[in-house]
């Protein structure tokens, strides 16, 4: 058993990854956001260049099933431009899939989850590298309970983490309540998504204390309201102790999201004004490698064709 990130290219040491983009999109469909989609690989390997050219070495895209993760173009994107990506399986809220589609997997979700992260997606050969689930606004509804409950299944059977997407960043003691005190996955294992868009400090305090990763992702124009508050957020959760459980991404939802670029173009420089360059290293490099590897087996040979640190000639 060792420990091991598993990327849409094989397995890698923790200490590959790099500097991480925790939470963010190059593929995305959903009847929610109709015209909206992120389905091109062009503009996909474009955004991926540039965070690569700015220093960027990994990107943890937390589109789950059914919504056009495009598992064997995520691979063949890692392949072009040098950059470790890990695709997820899971699934988010119902709203997002035709009734139908749930109606066919619902009863075996645990099962689906496992098979994604040890065998693969599809017949792409390309295997999931953590489980994404979500909550509902302020609560865990019935659809929420049940995706976490098979989330939590898979977690034990394959020791993969949950990724969990906050319904505008409400609901996280509730979760890890149901996750980490009901369905036993160490709350280590819990990576908490779109805290800051619901800039509660006690809140995301109490998150921090159970042993929970934190996820702080966007901007974007749906939630500009609170995406100034991050400096604060997070220099208060440092100063309290929490440095080693914060994470960023860009979380690039729609073609107009500022995404992975701006992630470390802007928004890393701002943060290092604030929390200084040994945290951000921190943030950005340390947090990733322990949040997203796993204990699995890994097969003789299974790091085989990830992509140089330094990209191929010209990436």
């Amino acid at each position: 058993m060792v420990a091991a990130v598993r990327t849409v290219l094989g397995d890698i040491a923790p200490g590959e990854l790099g500097v991480c983009d925790a939470h963010d999109h190059l593929f995305l469909r959903s009847p929610v956001l109709p015209g909206q989609e992120l389905d091109d690989p062009e503009p996909a390997a474009a955004r991926l260049r540039a965070f690569h050219a700015l220093g960027g070495r990994a990107v943890v895209q937390w589109t789950p099933h059914g919504m056009g993760r495009e598992a064997g173009a995520l691979a063949a994107l890692s392949r072009a431009t040098g950059t470790h990506v890990v695709a997820a399986t899971g699934l988010h809220q119902a709203a997002h899939y035709p009734p139908e589609l749930l109606d066919r997997i619902r009863d075996d979700l645990a099962a689906l989850f496992v098979a994604e992260v040890t065998e693969g997606i599809g017949d792409t050969g390309v295997r999931a590298g953590l489980i994404k689930v979500a909550g509902a606004f302020h609560t865990l509804d019935a659809h929420a309970r049940l995706t976490m409950t098979a989330a939590a299944g898979a977690h034990h059977r394959t020791g993969a983490p949950i990724a969990v997407h906050l319904e505008l960043g409400t609901a996280a003691l509730d979760v890890l309540e149901l996750l980490c005190g009901e369905l036993g996955v160490p709350p280590h294992r819990v990576v908490l998504g779109h805290l800051g868009r619901s800039p509660d400090g006690a809140v995301q305090r109490e998150a921090a204390r159970a042993g929970a990763f934190l996820a702080f992702d966007g901007p974007s124009r749906a939630n500009h309201a609170t995406d100034w508050r991050l400096p604060e957020e997070l220099a208060e959760l440092a100063g309290a102790g929490f440095t080693g459980q914060l994470m960023l991404g860009g979380d690039t939802t729609v073609p107009e999201t500022p995404g992975m670029p701006y992630l470390l173009r802007r928004l890393r420089p701002r943060l290092e004004e604030v929390l200084g360059a040994e945290a951000m290293e921190t943030v950005l490099v340390a947090n990733p490698a322990r949040a997203f590897a796993f204990e699995a087996p890994v097969e003789s040979g299974s790091a085989r064709g990830g992509p140089s640190p330094d990209g191929p000639p010209g990436a």
